[in-house]
């Protein structure tokens, strides 16, 4: 277990962050066609490497996230994915879930499916150069949901998944996500998130995964999307880190998703998240919040392959600049 728990460390060192650039084939289509760009793999290749090869992205991302596509594909010289980012001196990391789907007997409700031939497909991507993995669940919120056998579903999915990765020599990085559609307050968002945490935490003990060797990658607690009044940064700090208090010293660290918040509004919560202790560390692990921006400058251009990364680098250095904040409010 030591190597994980160094590259878990490595994952989450002081001021970087994990940019998240593992979206579906499907979904990196969608965004590229809205951008006005042909939703083909060279140019979802094209994208990918405009993100991964910016210049000092290592000053700020100490990983990488990446879909099937692109761990087999390579930059344009020939390297292959993980073996560039790696170079640059970046974690290379897999999505390996195969997305939330209905989950039967529960209506509304999804479960988020891809175990099976988990540990063949960790072993081909531990061949291919990958430091560590990523397994999403998600979570709505209403008055009746999510339900206890939605929660529990998750939760086993999610560790099963962890404790493959840890088998295979791969840090996982678990990510139930509790959802910001609706109208839902921070306080709802807050039972439901500490529910789910409960879960995940019993089931991961069940299944003896050693929490060093992991990093969390949790949605800020929130208010909904449509909810009336957005709070500040301050109230969404103090609610979160709240209910992250119940996880053991021993976990590496927690690294937030953006969850569909503004680039700006996801900055300021993480910014005001450093201002309270606790024993690990609390970064960022942002996909929409740091790559829209640099999808936006770029659309498709070569000429404007610059814009799009000076528009990462933008983001990427105000978020690490962000929790940066740590180690001069928390001096060792």
């Amino acid at each position: 277990m030591g190597s994980l728990r160094q590259i878990a460390t490595q994952m989450v060192a002081p001021g970087k962050g994990v940019l998240a650039a593992d979206e579906s084939i499907a979904t990196m289509s969608d965004r590229l066609a809205k951008a006005g760009v042909e939703a083909t793999a060279e140019n979802r290749r094209r994208y990918r490497e405009l993100l991964a090869a910016m210049p000092g992205l290592a000053d700020g991302a100490s990983g990488i996230i990446f879909c099937d596509e692109t761990l087999r594909q390579t930059f344009t010289d020939g390297t292959p994915f993980a073996r560039a980012v790696h170079a640059l001196g970046i974690l290379p990391g897999i999505k390996v879930d195969t997305g939330a789907k209905p989950c039967a007997g529960l209506p509304g409700e999804k479960v988020t499916e891809g175990l099976d031939g988990l540990p063949a497909r960790l072993a081909e991507y531990a061949e291919f150069g990958a430091a560590f993995a990523k397994w999403r669940a998600v979570y709505r919120i209403t008055d009746e949901l999510p339900t206890h056998g939605a929660v529990r579903t998750n939760a086993d999915g999610l560790a099963r998944y962890a404790a493959a990765c840890q088998e295979a020599g791969i840090v996982p990085i678990v990510e139930p996500e509790v959802l910001m559609e609706g109208a839902h307050s921070i306080e709802r968002c807050a039972e439901v998130t500490a529910a789910v945490h409960a879960a995940v935490r019993e089931a991961l003990e069940l299944l003896r995964v050693d929490l060093a060797g992991i990093v969390l990658k949790p949605n800020m607690v929130i208010e909904g999307r449509d909810a009336p009044e957005p709070s500040s940064p301050e109230r969404v700090a103090e609610a979160t880190v709240e209910v992250l208090r119940a996880w053991p010293d021993d976990l590496a660290g927690v690294a937030f998703l953006s969850g569909g918040q503004p680039p700006e509004r996801a900055t300021a919560n993480l910014a005001a998240m450093q201002h309270h202790r606790t024993p690990w560390p609390l970064t960022f692990s942002f996909g929409r919040a740091l790559v829209d921006p640099a999808l936006a400058a770029w659309h498709g251009d070569p000429a404007r392959v610059g814009a799009g990364q000076a528009a990462l680098r933008e983001r990427v250095a105000a978020n690490a600049a962000a929790v940066r904040l740590a180690a001069q409010l928390r001096p060792a």
